[in-house]
């Protein structure tokens, strides 16, 4: 039962063309997980991302990103020519994602393989077509019509259009036929890029671990084609929408604007598309991590008209009930509970019942101003113990952070002298590997040693997010070795 994982994003990997993909790159990867003696890799979700490049803010909660579709395999499928990748290979900083870059070059490709796929369109499109009937025309729709809106948001786009009025859509549908069809092609090309790479880990016996997000995005092919599983008025604009209250780091609390979820009327329809959801999911990824866990118990609802999250109120959600209804749906799955954060008693005994594993994060142990649950002698063995997830800062820019009494908590706890601070990173990893919890989860930036510059996320910033990248040649055969003996040592 015990094992162990390194947490990558896809975007991270390095790869000629700007941001990672599903490249020979990540392949490799694998191979080194695997001689590691990991069991597990851990990414971010997967959906298409849009402005801002959060991939909790994605354009579909069913559809994968096309910029993580790995171009040399279009050449070698005859859908692209290797000279018309010349243009994208030339990337100043390889330790970075250029999305400006990717945004006005991927698509152009995706658009000139496109032509040459549908001359002759094979039988596997067909089947992916019709297997993923149930959200991927409304996706491929609502991508063509952003474009031809000049990519403002649907909430924008005019009435008849938001109102689904049959003699529109038609009409939309018809002008817009090829775009429908190269958005599809997109969506069968990541699929089936994604499927052989996560069957070539599975065979080496490594599980894919995804990301849910609880919301979604207010711009979103789900609350365009499907408002009524939202809480939005007669003109299909929210009512209330999502975020969190003032507490001691935001006085404001936190605005996040994602529409919120009708629980009522989804209960009624026994949570199917929230089945899908996740049935999805499982195509996906061996285990799913669902984000702000505490969503399902109560979740925090704020007038959409507000400036600021300090008139929202609490609200229950659809609690256990909810999860009785996916295991009855989908049997035992593989669930990972994000529980952190301000919780309370209802949602601790809400992780208790459903028996998902939660999340024990090491950089939130040593605040030495009160007892913690992330101490490593308060864990049980169902967690999965992290040293920091994609919203911290990696373990050495951590250190920098934080206040002498706390440092002082570090020291003492792990009886750590001055000049072995260096290798700070080495010794919390070895904490983590040495828990009880049955999962334990590194990010490769702690592996590597990195300081804040390899930071993945700061939440509640913009413009500088999603952005870090893995040198090619920083995942070392020396460390490859150095993992897979402490993986042996605490039998991972």
């Amino acid at each position: 039962m015990r094992g162990s994982g390194v947490l990558l994003p896809i975007s991270s990997l390095p790869s000629k063309y700007g941001i990672g993909c599903f490249s020979k790159e990540a392949y490799e990867f694998v191979d080194k997980l695997e001689k590691a003696g990991q069991k597990y890799w851990q990414i971010l979700p997967l959906g298409p991302t849009g402005y801002g490049d959060s991939p909790y803010q994605a354009l579909s909660t069913f559809a994968g990103n096309p910029y993580f579709i790995d171009l040399d395999q279009l050449v070698e499928e005859g859908y692209l020519q290797e000279e018309e990748l010349e243009a994208v290979q030339t990337v100043e900083d390889e330790t970075q994602v250029d999305y400006g870059m990717v945004y006005t070059t991927r698509y152009a490709l995706l658009e000139k393989a496109f032509l040459r796929f549908k001359e002759h369109v094979d039988e596997e499109f067909y089947k992916f077509e019709q297997e993923n009937s149930y959200w991927l025309q409304d996706y491929a729709f609502y991508m063509a019509v952003k474009k031809a809106h000049n990519g403002v948001s649907c909430s924008e786009w005019e009435e008849d259009l938001r109102k689904h009025k049959l003699e529109t859509v038609s009409r939309y549908e018809e002008q817009l036929s090829e775009e429908i069809f190269s958005y599809k092609f997109q969506q069968y090309m990541f699929l089936k890029q994604w499927k052989k790479l996560k069957e070539y880990a599975n065979d080496k016996g490594i599980k894919i671990i995804g990301d849910i997000p609880f919301y979604v995005a207010s711009d979103s092919a789900d609350t365009f084609s499907q408002p009524y599983l939202f809480q939005y008025d007669e003109n299909y604009q929210p009512v209330n929408v999502a975020g969190c209250p003032p507490d001691a780091f935001s006085e404001d609390g936190q605005l996040w604007g994602n529409p919120l979820y009708d629980w009522e009327y989804l209960k009624q329809t026994e949570y199917e598309w929230w089945i899908n959801r996740i049935r999805h999911c499982f195509v996906l990824y061996d285990v799913v991590r669902l984000d702000h866990f505490r969503g399902f118990e109560e979740y925090y609802s704020i007038p959409a008209e507000n400036d600021t999250a300090k008139q929202g109120v609490w609200k229950r959600g659809p609690g256990i009930e909810f999860f009785k209804t996916i295991k009855r749906a989908l049997g035992d799955v593989s669930i990972i509970a994000e529980d952190l954060g301000f919780l309370n008693e209802s949602v601790y005994q809400l992780v208790r019942e459903s028996g998902f594993p939660g999340m024990k994060i090491l950089q939130f142990a040593f605040d030495s101003r009160e007892d913690s649950d992330y101490l490593p002698y308060n864990y049980h063995k169902n967690c999965v113990v992290y040293t920091g997830t994609h919203d911290n800062n990696t373990i050495l820019g951590w250190y920098k952070e934080i206040g002498e009494e706390d440092h002082a908590l570090l020291k003492d706890y792990l009886a750590l002298e001055e000049e072995q601070l260096k290798d700070l990173h080495w010794h919390i990893i070895r904490l983590a590997m040495a828990s009880v919890a049955n999962y334990c989860i590194i990010p490769m930036q702690d592996y590597l040693g990195l300081g804040e510059e390899a930071r993945i996320n700061t939440p509640g910033t913009q413009g500088i997010n999603w952005k870090w990248r893995m040198e090619k040649d920083a995942f070392t055969e020396e460390l490859v070795k150095k993992i897979k003996r402490l993986t042996e040592v605490y039998g991972r």
